[in-house]
């Protein structure tokens, strides 16, 4: 039988809850989806591995993509993402994400979030591959925050929300084919706990901390994904990585990003010559998408032999600097870099997951009673490359419809959960490996640059994924430590990423095999869906490949 949990113990001598809505995740999908249950009436349970604070959403500068213009429509949003997607997006979700998305903004403002204004109007800025200004900004630079600060008052305000800090998401709960809760681990106890609910929703955010080079925190691992696939559930477009192009070039982990609506308002990249060289890769210069922005760096360093590029600020005034982009002027004076005065270094880092678990257009995964929304989720709004600034509004889209439709399931009898088993089992006789659970963390992340990065190759990726078998294998059972969980987790999710690009023999978006460089509809207009071999060695699982065609409308 495959692998199906992380630990085998047994359920009945732990602590046990239950809720109504199980949310796991913190970021704007999260709150949004335990607001929307909570607003409902449920009971619900929000769990977060680290603090409240702790998540990709709260980093988050660019700002949040909407039709908000007189000037513009949700259909010019909806052909823009059409067109960032490279003809892999899902028409019917998409229309939902530019359709709802105005109005989802506007409820954030009535609940007290403030986005930058001039006499009244929003100041809408405008970012690659947007035809339009439609990227409205809190405090310059600080969307994410403002928005996370506005969500998290809610949350922590309301009586149906039972907020638990520091819970790590060990594995999801099964019984007759459905979710029915997870297993939980508190690292400053050591203790594992039960939490049962009828519905249980997976806002984990992204993976980037499976990458040396990331901009994305170190809760970043993945973790709901490996879960998910570990207990059934599909997961889907996991080739697609997106690597943001301009993160500030330091020694620091993870690496501060420089956002796009920089380059919006006119920044250039720069050889370390001082030459700007982007027309030479795209017609569109330094707002191209941001896939051919980053191997277009790329390639200059390799051509350079230079460990990073320049980002020229000069065509910006000092006062639409410190105005417009303060968080990220003191990052660059913090780390001895004044934009004002001097191009800053940057280089391209891993920042963001396109595919995830599968999920339909009310956040439902394929194994019934488990929901998904955020990062970790699968909607196939980004196809194979992510348009800008549009990750916000889907974490707040799907994440409010995700809560409304597990509010609806939870209207049913719990009493069935009664019968979870006792004994979690799938790991059978595999013993407690001895891997240097740090050493290994770091060389896997140094794998994944290396092999599963902006360029890959066949050979590469085969290379790879017989390393991680191999790390997998040494790994045995992990210890009861949150690290050792988290390294289980990184190795399934990059093992998933790895084997999908693999599969995907030609390049697409955010996706570049060097060895078959070409896009070839003919033979890839689908996605890559994988999900657990069921009848695999529980020592080193396996998975079933399945190929689902996209309509080429949809492109």
């Amino acid at each position: 039988m495959g692998r199906r949990y992380l630990v085998d113990c047994d359920l009945s001598t732990l602590d046990r809850h239950t809720c109504d809505v199980l949310v796991v995740g913190t970021g704007v999908a999260g709150l949004s989806c335990a607001l929307s249950a909570a607003n409902l009436g449920k009971r619900v349970v929000l769990l977060t591995k680290s603090t409240l604070y702790e998540n990709n959403t709260a980093y988050a500068q660019g700002g949040i993509a909407a039709a908000l213009s007189p000037d513009d429509t949700p259909a010019l949003h909806a052909q823009d993402t059409f067109a960032a997607g490279a003809g892999l997006c899902d028409e019917d979700n998409v229309n939902q994400l530019v359709t709802l998305g105005p109005l989802r903004v506007l409820e954030l403002i009535a609940m007290g979030a403030t986005f930058d204004s001039e006499n009244g109007v929003l100041c809408l800025g405008r970012e690659a591959a947007h035809s339009s200004r439609r990227i409205a900004h809190a405090r310059g630079d600080a969307t994410g925050r403002e928005i996370h600060e506005t969500l998290s008052r809610a949350v922590l305000n309301h009586a149906n929300v039972d907020l638990r800090q520091g819970t790590l998401l060990v594995d999801l709960l099964t019984h007759d084919g459905r979710c029915v809760g997870a297993l939980t681990f508190m690292p400053d106890r050591g203790r594992l706990a039960v939490i049962l609910a009828p519905a249980t929703v997976l806002a984990t955010g992204g993976l980037g901390a499976v990458y040396a080079r990331t901009t994305n925190p170190t809760v970043a691992t993945g973790g709901g994904i490996a879960a998910a696939f570990r207990a059934g559930a599909d997961v889907m477009d996991m080739e697609f990585v997106q690597f943001h192009p301009t993160a500030l070039a330091t020694d620091t982990y993870p690496m501060f990003l420089i956002s796009e609506a920089v380059r919006g308002e006119g920044a250039i990249i720069r050889d370390v010559s001082g030459v700007a060289f982007m027309r030479e890769y795209h017609p569109d210069g330094e707002l191209a998408p941001r896939d051919v922005v980053a191997r277009a760096i790329f390639d200059r360093m390799n051509r350079t032999g230079a460990d990073h590029v320049l980002l020229d600020f000069s065509s910006l005034s000092t006062e639409e600097i410190e105005n417009h982009f303060p968080t990220i002027l003191r990052t660059c004076l913090s780390s001895n870099y004044d934009p004002r005065k001097e191009p800053v270094p940057i280089a391209p880092a891993a920042h963001y997951a396109m595919g995830g678990i599968r999920v339909d257009a009310d956040g439902r995964t394929s194994l019934p009673s488990l929901y998904a929304c955020g990062e970790c989720a699968c909607t196939g709004i980004h196809g194979a490359n992510r348009l800008a600034s549009n990750s916000l509004l889907e974490g707040l889209v799907f994440g409010t419809g995700s809560g409304a439709s597990a509010a609806s399931l939870s209207d049913e009898d719990l009493s069935h959960m009664t019968a979870v088993p006792r004994q979690i089992s799938g790991n059978g006789s595999r013993s407690r490996g001895s891997l240097d659970v740090e050493a290994t963390t770091q060389a896997l992340r140094n794998l994944m640059w290396s092999a599963c990065g902006i360029v890959r190759s066949g050979p590469g990726l085969e290379a790879a994924i017989d390393q991680i078998r191999e790390w997998e294998r040494a790994m045995g059972t992990p210890a009861w430590d949150a690290a050792a969980f988290e390294l289980c987790n990184m190795l399934t999710v990059a093992r998933l990423i790895a084997e999908s690009a693999l599969c995907r023999r030609e390049s697409r978006g955010a996706h570049f095999r060097s060895d078959a460089p070409e896009t070839d509809d003919e033979n890839w207009l689908c996605r890559i869906v994988r999900r657990l071999d069921q009848a695999a060695d529980a020592g080193d699982y396996a998975t079933v490949e399945q190929m689902d065609p996209v309509s080429e409308r949809a492109g």
